[in-house]
């Protein structure tokens, strides 16, 4: 399975897009985390594919999408979800299911309890709540809001194996592909990753995109909520009570990784299949 790669206007950003299968089928969105891309979720795209018509959009400040205005104002959860609205009417998108990774996850249930409470029908939280430790909080902070620069992108690739370790398990190609998706060149030559360091800002100016109980509360979707046996993002007991509150999903615990599970795993890809389905 080959994806396409499109660019979509969204107002006055364009938004990247990697989209897999035909366009008639029934419509997945797959958003990913803070610091990533689209591309993360290529091997869950590829097999769903044969069922769905699987968009997976790089957000702003993310991969080959635009960045923000100056300052870093458009990093919030109201630009994202403008984009994301966007992006369905730009394909034509009516009803559609949702998996989200951390950021996703939070995106999908902000939609869900708003724009799209009648539209999405199933989502997927991937390893987020509306309660975040401090602990996971600051240690993301800590590695995006301070990009690294190297000389060559195979050194790259070590600083992404070991910053994305709590990731768990992956194929060499995983790996590779992360590093190749993730990889930009700075105006002097060496390598960087690729998105705007401005994207922190998302704890600093827009603190409060990150409270949701209310909104997770008021959706009404089909949920499926995962969690890394190790994550220090969702931790067991807000897992817990969102079993016990709101869409009250079914909880999956993944084990041998922390935050966040890449879904890439045959098990993973099955599991999504029959939910989904």
């Amino acid at each position: 399975m080959i994806p396409r790669s499109t660019y979509v206007p969204a107002g006055r950003h364009e938004m990247h897009v990697t989209e897999w299968g035909e366009r008639g089928r029934p419509a997945l969105v797959m958003w990913h985390g803070l610091a990533r891309t689209g591309r993360d979720f290529d091997e869950a795209a590829a097999a769903l594919a044969d069922s769905y018509f699987v968009i997976c959009p790089d957000t702003l400040g993310r991969g080959l999408s635009s960045w923000s205005a100056p300052g870093g104002a458009d990093y919030s959860y109201a630009s994202f979800g403008e984009t994301a609205l966007a992006i369905l009417d730009f394909y034509g998108i009516g009803d559609l299911r949702w998996i989200g990774t951390s950021m996703g996850g939070l995106l999908g249930v902000t939609l869900a309890a708003g724009a799209l409470k009648d539209r999405i029908t199933h989502l997927v939280i991937n390893d987020i709540g509306p309660d975040i430790p401090e602990a996971g909080t600051g240690r993301i902070a800590s590695y995006v809001g301070n990009p690294p620069v190297y000389d060559t992108v195979a050194e790259l690739e070590g600083w992404l194996r070991t910053n994305y370790a709590p990731f768990g398990q992956n194929s060499e190609a995983f790996w590779r592909r992360m590093a190749d998706t993730s990889a930009r060149r700075t105006d002097a030559g060496k390598v960087t990753v690729h998105y705007d360091p401005l994207i922190v800002t998302q704890f600093t100016l827009h603190k409060g995109d990150l409270d949701v109980w209310d909104k997770y509360d008021a959706v009404t979707a089909k949920t499926l909520l995962l969690r890394g046996e190790a994550s220090d993002v969702l931790s067991a007991s807000t897992a817990e009570a969102m079993t016990r509150r709101g869409p009250k999903p079914k909880l999956v615990t993944m084990p041998g990784c922390g935050h966040a599970p890449t879904l890439a795993s045959a098990g993973e890809i099955k599991m999504l299949r029959e939910f989904l389905g």
